[in-house]
């Protein structure tokens, strides 16, 4: 939608008040253009206005900043929010849950829309029910803009522009991070572990409706747990949405080559610490079919806490890919701080920054970071602090 839109918003943050959200908020009061008009959104309008004041201490012009009322059980408020912005950046989540009102809303009203979910059921039930709709109206639907997926999608886009064209690529991802969980991330991954058969379902229902791209080969899948030189560290697969997002953006660009394989693992050290940590993944997994058990590990850490600013300042995180295609192997790094809170929330209002200011191509419905922002968001993250290097 252009800059010139009738809209009087730019921007408007959802979920404004939980914990990821006011770091959000935070980083657009310190960091949005002098001339981007943004709104806080959510159900709480005291909390809203609490938010306010510190945003205010923060930058005096967020004395003035716009408050919303939505709430994800009256779509006809979501309407409104969706219908006065350009660009929706939401935090609100479990995702599968609270997710899909806001979807339908922006994919109606023709508004971009971004959001921070790692589930993949909830994407590709959005893709079945939202994608056709929004290409209809111009809407760009961008999931995963955090941690989960922008350091892998945008990382494996940066290391395929520095091997050949037209060939077959081969590359590896090797995760390493530290730092603590929020409440809200513990409740999405939970609820994710008990919905298993709807996770299933969901992408039988959207591989009927997605178009695969025409001789070419797209392969995230065969990941096996190994000792790997190049990082000098066990490679153990990773069960998460970013490979799946990785794909997407090989299958939409040709520029990944006519047969792109990708393979996701986290890196770590010592042989007990993955024997340890696949157990505790099997324990969380098989707690998570119970709801009494999910509602006790859910209440260790509620959703709207997180970890302190000083935990924050500690925690990192890199990801390291290999590279190969053409004969030629490269080695590159997205690294940065904080990755589940502090650099998600610069991520995500980089993201929407990206898709309400700069110049990107024209393309409509449920997309990519990759795709839809790419080199672009790139430039935006690096300025930002985030590190995309060449290691070899």
């Amino acid at each position: 939608m252009p800059k010139d839109s009738a809209r009087p918003y730019d921007l408007v943050l959802f979920g404004a008040t939980g914990f990821t959200g006011s770091l959000t908020a935070r980083y657009l009061a310190e960091h949005a253009p002098a001339d981007c008009h943004w709104a806080l959104a959510g159900r709480n309008w005291g909390k809203l206005e609490a938010l306010r004041t510190e945003l205010a201490a923060v930058n005096p012009a967020c004395a003035d900043l716009p408050l919303l009322a939505a709430d994800v059980t009256d779509p006809g408020s979501l309407q409104a929010v969706a219908e006065s912005a350009r660009v929706i950046i939401t935090t609100v989540g479990p995702y599968a849950l609270h997710g899909e009102p806001l979807v339908a809303a922006c994919a109606e009203a023709g508004t971009d829309y971004v959001d921070l979910t790692g589930e993949p059921e909830f994407i590709d039930r959005m893709y079945a029910a939202h994608h056709a709709r929004a290409v209809q109206t111009g809407a760009r639907l961008v999931h995963a803009c955090g941690f989960d997926s922008i350091p892998h999608d945008l990382g494996v886009l940066f290391t395929v522009g520095l091997l050949p064209e037209g060939v077959p690529i081969v590359i590896e991802g090797f995760v390493r991070a530290g730092g603590e969980v929020s409440g809200g991330t513990l409740a999405s991954a939970l609820l994710a572990f008990s919905r298993q058969r709807q996770t299933r379902d969901a992408a039988k229902a959207r591989r009927a409706l997605e178009v695969r791209p025409a001789g070419r080969r797209i392969s995230t899948s065969g990941a096996k747990l190994h000792r790997d030189a190049t990082v000098n560290a066990w490679a153990v697969p990773l069960p998460t949405v970013d490979p799946q997002v990785v794909g997407r953006s090989a299958a939409a660009l040709e520029r990944y080559g006519p047969d792109f394989t990708y393979r996701h693992f986290a890196a770590v050290k010592r042989l007990p610490v993955v024997l340890g940590a696949g157990a505790a993944l099997g324990g969380a997994a098989l707690l998570a079919q119970l709801g009494p058990a999910r509602r006790f590990i859910m209440d260790r850490r509620k959703s709207g806490e997180g970890p302190s600013a000083e935990k924050r300042a500690k925690s990192w995180f890199s990801v390291r890919f290999v590279g190969e295609g053409g004969g030629k192997r490269v080695v590159t790094e997205v690294a940065g701080g904080d990755p589940g809170y502090d650099e998600t929330a610069k991520m995500l209002a980089e993201s929407a920054l990206c898709l309400a200011f700069d110049d990107l191509p024209d393309m409509s419905g449920q997309t990519t970071t990759a795709v839809a922002m790419g080199d672009a968001l790139i430039e935006r993250l690096v300025r930002a602090g985030l590190r995309f290097s060449v290691r070899e």
